[in-house]
C-alpha cells in the first residue's frame, strides 16, 4: 500500500495591501525591480493582484504573504497566508510607490 504525497509547488509571494474592495477581498501590490532590456537601468514595476482574505485581518499598508490557488472568483486566484508587518497607522492611508519600491530587492538577468 502506498501512501500519496502530495507536493505543494504553489507560488508564494509577499506584497503589500493597497485595497480592501469588499468583503474577504484584498488588493495586493508585488512591487520588483527589474533591469531595462536595452539601458541596464533599474526600473521599479509593480504586478496587482486580487486575493481572497478569509478572515478579514489584512487591513490597508499590511505587508503579506500570499499563495497561488484555485480560482475562488472572477479575479481572485490567491490567498493570504499570513500577515507579515502590521501597518504603523490604524486609519486607511494609501501607500504610495515609493514607499513600496525602497523595500523591494532588484532581480537580476543572466547576460
Amino acid at each position: 500500500m502506498s501512501t500519496h504525497v502530495r507536493h505543494n509547488s504553489r507560488k508564494s509571494l509577499i506584497g503589500f495591501v493597497t485595497s480592501r474592495s469588499g468583503d474577504k477581498s484584498i488588493k495586493v501590490t508585488i512591487p520588483y525591480k527589474t533591469p531595462h532590456p536595452l539601458y541596464h537601468k533599474v526600473v521599479n514595476r509593480q504586478t496587482v493582484v486580487h486575493v481572497h482574505d478569509e478572515k478579514n485581518e489584512a487591513k490597508m499598508g499590511d505587508k503579506v504573504e500570499i499563495m497561488e490557488t484555485r480560482p475562488l472568483s472572477r479575479l481572485k486566484r490567491w490567498r493570504v497566508i499570513s500577515v507579515i508587518e502590521h501597518a504603523l497607522s490604524t486609519e486607511d492611508v494609501a501607500v504610495s510607490e515609493n514607499d513600496v519600491a525602497a523595500s523591494v530587492p532588484t532581480k537580476t538577468v543572466k547576460a
